[in-house]
């Protein structure tokens, strides 16, 4: 299995974290992809164009042998700028983009099928997703620095300087990552840890811990659960249909 990321253009780096190809040439029969508190949007040549919503527990994903996928991967809180719905209607869930963009959703899909490689397609698909016309409100822009900060940030202060209260702040916040401020901090701060023990160092567990901010057992048990070989945040793919999808609490 061959998985890339690329950059996005600079107009849509502050709104997308990456475009990502997965070539599966001999299948896969249970991939593991764990949050990563970002949605996407995902063309599989045998299932077409679908919007992945954010998701809050690890899942299992089933790959035949030729499955061919692309996506972009929208920054914590920015999708819905782009599709137009609010996150928490499409967390632990997908939708196919056809209901959230009508007819620019099935002429994008023309123009994907229509590409020579799944790596055209990718290309398609950035290209045709527009610049935002403004900048991130001010939830938005709260929830860009909580996912600068890793999710090691005071969310009392993070509300506040949105001029939010913190009731009003976990609202937005779900409607803008479908997800809890303190859910979401946590998928970011295990993220954060799952990156360094992927890095080329190889650090032991306890400076992944302390570089993490794991200060307790409560915290630090988020990745003690997983060995080192199941940490990896590569893609948010889509499962074949006829395939069980497995989730784990």
């Amino acid at each position: 299995m061959v998985y890339r990321e690329h950059e996005p253009t600079p107009a849509l780096s502050r709104y997308v974290e990456c475009v990502w190809t997965l070539d599966s040439p001999t299948g896969t029969n249970s991939h593991r992809v764990s949050p990563d508190g970002c949605l996407d949007i995902v063309y599989d040549r045998a299932h077409g164009l679908r919007a992945i919503g954010t998701m809050t527990t690890e899942q299992h994903f089933h790959f035949p042998r030729g499955a061919q996928l692309a996506g972009i991967r929208f920054r914590p809180g920015m999708a819905r700028i782009f599709l137009g719905v609010s996150s928490a209607e499409l967390t632990d869930a997908s939708l196919p983009l056809e209901d959230l963009w009508s007819t620019r959703a099935r002429e994008l899909q023309r123009r994907l099928d229509d590409a020579d490689s799944i790596q055209h397609a990718s290309q398609i698909l950035l290209k045709n997703l527009p610049a935002p016309a403004a900048t991130p409100n001010p939830p938005q822009q709260a929830i860009e620095s909580l996912a600068a900060a890793n999710g090691n940030a005071d969310l009392d202060l993070i509300a506040h300087h949105a001029n939010l209260s913190p009731r009003q702040f976990r609202r937005r916040c779900l409607e803008e990552t479908g997800l809890t401020p303190k859910r979401l901090a946590r998928v970011l701060r295990f993220r954060h840890a799952c990156r360094i023990a992927d890095g080329p160092d190889r650090p032991n567990w306890s400076d992944i811990a302390l570089a993490a901010e794991y200060f307790d057992q409560p915290t630090s048990s988020a990745i003690s659960i997983s060995s080192p070989a199941r940490l990896r945040w590569p893609f948010f793919p889509i499962p074949d249909p006829a395939a069980p999808l497995n989730i784990e609490p």
